[in-house]
Formats: structure tokens, sequence, C-alpha cells
């Protein structure tokens, strides 16, 4: 017989087994849904049956800074940095990134350079720090000189630059400060940087998801892989909601989510990366099955599973010329890296 979970006494107060993992998951889940408020309702109060649960503490970090409570996002990171909670440069990462949306550069300097000294920094990572120190470094000195400054937001818009600067971390960095900000007066910077073909196609979608947020109505260009449309940020859909991504993972997961669970998770995720590149565009084959049995196929392959486009042919009722059309775009669109941060 299995053996029952205690109870766990808080004040006096008897909770049922298992009541923190319940209440996690469903706060996890409302993170997903992005009902940023439920889920922080949900995980804080997690967080008192288990305050040093990093699963928990994560997610309502997370949630914290989905919501812009950016203060109450950093007050966590950097408890949890202190206590140990969590991997330490993954927690390092995110207590910048939230200190980056509050414009705190000097404290970025303070925490890198403190990190840098420590030199237990992964080699492959030590460019990635670095990259982030310098950039604070100039833009806590830039801040400075705003402070004087009578018009410091044309000052800002003049310091942009995004096409003379080839170093995507720095290029995201800069993006990324832009949240808090009108964006309005960087409108012809950003419109040239989408149509240019040298732009990168990540960081397109970051400025078309900051324009719809900031309700831009008026009509850009925008080009990647070649390809070129019109958009009006306001009247596209939500990146996380993009229907034809929706109804791969959909048919993705209706076929491996009960036998390979864990296959599908590295699946879910491969499709959400392929279709953030690509938006706005709905790039060939337009078969939403061919996208499906493409990224099934790809996942077996990368977990080094025999697969046979025949069989998921069969499965998922296309050809197999779809299917192989499918898994090049993918490949191609791979190749090209995500920021570090």
């Amino acid at each position: 017989m299995k053996k029952r979970e205690p109870v766990k006494r808080i004040d006096n107060v008897v909770f049922f087994p298992g009541l923190e993992k319940r209440l996690t998951d469903k706060g996890l889940e409302n993170l997903e849904r992005k009902k940023f408020k439920e889920a922080i309702n949900l995980l804080e109060e997690a967080r008192e049956y288990d305050p040093d649960n990093d699963e928990i503490l994560i997610g309502l970090v997370l949630a914290y800074f989905e919501a812009s409570s950016f203060l109450k996002a950093k007050a966590l990171a950097k408890e949890m940095l202190h206590k140990g909670i969590g991997d330490y440069l993954q927690m390092v990462d995110l207590y910048l990134t939230v200190l980056i949306q509050l414009h705190e550069y000097q404290e970025i300097v303070t925490t890198v350079e403190a990190l840098l000294d420590e030199k237990e920094i992964p080699p492959e990572k030590h460019d990635h720090f670095l990259t982030i120190l310098q950039f604070s470094r100039r833009m806590a000195d830039n801040r400075q000189l705003d402070l004087e400054a009578i018009e410091p937001e044309e000052t800002m818009v003049q310091e942009l630059n995004l096409l003379a600067n080839d170093n995507l971390n720095e290029q995201m960095l800069l993006v990324s400060g832009l949240a808090e900000k009108n964006i309005r007066p960087y409108l012809p910077e950003i419109a040239e940087y989408l149509e240019a073909e040298a732009g990168h196609p990540f960081l397109k979608t970051i400025l078309l998801t900051l324009l719809k947020e900031q309700e831009i109505d008026r009509e850009l260009s925008i080009r990647k892989f070649g390809m070129e449309k019109k958009i009006i940020p306001t009247q596209l859909p939500e990146v996380r909601e993009e229907p034809r991504m929706t109804e791969v993972k959909a048919l993705v997961k209706s076929r491996m989510e009960s036998e390979t669970p864990g296959l599908f998770e590295n699946t879910s995720g491969m499709v959400e990366r392929i279709f953030f590149m690509s938006y706005p565009f709905e790039i060939e084959p337009q078969s939403t099955l061919a996208w499906a049995a493409a990224f099934h196929h790809l996942a077996q392959d990368y977990m080094g599973m025999n697969t046979r486009s025949d069989f998921l042919s069969n499965e998922y009722d296309v050809s197999v010329k779809e299917i192989e059309e499918a898994m090049a775009k993918i490949e191609e669109i791979e190749k090209i890296s995500y920021p570090n941060i």
C-alpha cells in the first residue's frame, strides 16, 4: 500500500497533502495562458506552503515580470540569488533582465562585475556577460547625462542605431529598453530596421510586439527570409496566439503528448521558436498537417529516434514532399541563433 503523504501544519492550520503542488501547477498554467494576476495569486499562496521551492519562485518572478510588477520581480530574484535557490547563472540572467526593464544600469554593472570577479563563469558564457557589462556601463553614463539634458528622449533616439550595431545581444538590450518608453519617437528608425534585409528576424518580432502593445496603427513594411509584406501592428494576431502555430501545436499534441510527453515538450518548444522567428509571415507550405508532421519528424531525429517520412505521411495524411519542404524551412530557420539573454 502506498504510504500516505503527511499533512502540513502552518500556524496550527492543517493543509491537505499535495496542495502546494496543485497550486503551483494551476499557477504555472495561468502564467502560460497570460493570466498573470491569477498566476501571481496562486503562486504566492503556494509559496506560503513551500517558501524555498525554486519552481514556485521562478514562476512567481516571471509572473511579476509579465504583469509589469518589476520591483517585486527584482526583490524576489535578488532574494533567490542570496539564498542560492535555483540555477545560479540562470537566476543572474533573470535578475539582469528585470534590472534592464527598470533601467537600473548601475546595478547591472555592479552585479556583473562581481560575477566576473568570482571567476566561476563558464567560458561559453563569458562573452555574454561581458557584452552586458560594456553596454550597461555606457547606458549608466548616458543616463546620468540624460538627467541634465533638456530633451533626453531625443538623445536616446539618436543612441538606438540598430542597423549600425551588428551585435545581437546589444541590439536586444537596446530594444528591451523601449518596453517602458513611448515608442513613437523611434518609429522612423524602427520602420527602417523592419524593412532592412539585414535586420534579425528575432529582433523584428520583438519590435512588432512592442508596436502592437503601444497600439501603433500606421502601415509598415517588413522583410524576413526574402519575403516582404505590409502590416499594421494593431491588426496583427498576438505572437503567442498566431492561428497556424496554435493549430500545429494542437495537432502535435494529439499525436505525441500521451505516448511521449517529453518529446512533445521539446517539439512544442521548437514549434514556438520557428513561428516566433517567422512571425508575421505564413511561410510555405500552406498545409498545417505538413508542418505538424515536419516538427514531429525533426524532433524524433534530434532525439536519435528512427523516423520515416512515409509513416508520418500516412499518420498526418499529407504528402512526403510537403513534409520535406516544411522540414527544410524549419532547419533553415533553426540555423539562425537567438540572443543569449
